[in-house]
């Protein structure tokens, strides 16, 4: 009796696609349909990810300061504008650069702005920062609630390590929850990964830089050579691209 009853509820959830939740190995999860990613425009970068960064989902860019994650940021927004897609920019410390993001890009046109308070790295203001982390989060989501957004990112990257730590993880289940089937990319800037989506990317970026000339006096700072490390919990991408970009920044 009790088997037939386990049977018939495996198939209960089979029938209504939940029985992956019956295991613990969970299979890669496959995404042939283009409209499924938001292309980066980066041919090496898509080429890694198959495609793009996952559409509802919630995916990281990581790495230490000065390894180009502003860079990756903003060619991910343009990306996204000049097919058409409104995006979003939850500007923590209110950071962004608009002329870099011109440079690069970015319709201004279709890009939500919003900006938090922009406080100084050696003000020892830890109560202002939580304050302004906790205002970021809560218009993150606000945002994803809304919908109609093709790319929405959160900047981190200058937030204290610690000050991340202290959020809870369930901030990051939220999110997730929020834009499970929906045509929105989700990306976190940070210094490290926080939320590790079961089913969105990590790209950890490292970079060195590039010169351009020969003599001592006439060498000048040419660029950036980025290295990206893409791991998918899921497995559906693993491994390693170069890319070589002008960048000045995060």
């Amino acid at each position: 009796m009790a088997k037939t009853a386990l049977a018939v509820l495996e198939a209960a959830l089979r029938d209504r696609k939940l029985d992956r939740t019956l295991t613990t190995a969970l299979p890669p999860l496959e995404r042939s349909d283009a409209a499924a990613l938001i292309s980066t425009d980066v041919t090496a970068l898509d080429r890694c990810l198959r495609g793009g960064l996952p559409r509802g989902q919630l995916s990281e860019l990581t790495g230490p300061r000065s390894a180009g994650r502003t860079t990756v940021l903003l060619q991910v927004l343009a990306a996204a504008t000049r097919r058409g897609e409104v995006v979003a920019l939850v500007d923590t410390f209110d950071r962004l650069d608009v002329a870099s993001a011109v440079a690069a890009g970015v319709d201004l046109d279709r890009l939500l702005w919003i900006r938090g308070a922009a406080i100084s790295r050696t003000e020892s203001m830890d109560e202002l920062r939580d304050r302004t982390l906790d205002r970021a989060v809560k218009a993150l989501n606000l945002v994803l609630q809304a919908g109609g957004f093709g790319v929405v990112a959160i900047d981190l990257a200058d937030v204290p390590l610690l000050a991340l730590k202290r959020l809870p993880f369930t901030t990051w289940l939220r999110v997730q929850r929020s834009i499970e089937g929906s045509d929105t990319a989700c990306l976190l800037v940070g210094p490290e990964p926080l939320a590790r989506s079961a089913g969105g990317l990590t790209l950890t970026l490292t970079a060195r830089p590039t010169w351009a000339g020969t003599a001592d006096r006439s060498r000048r700072f040419g660029g950036l050579a980025l290295t990206m490390r893409v791991v998918s919990p899921r497995r559906r991408v693993d491994g390693e691209v170069g890319v070589e970009a002008v960048a000045n920044d995060g």
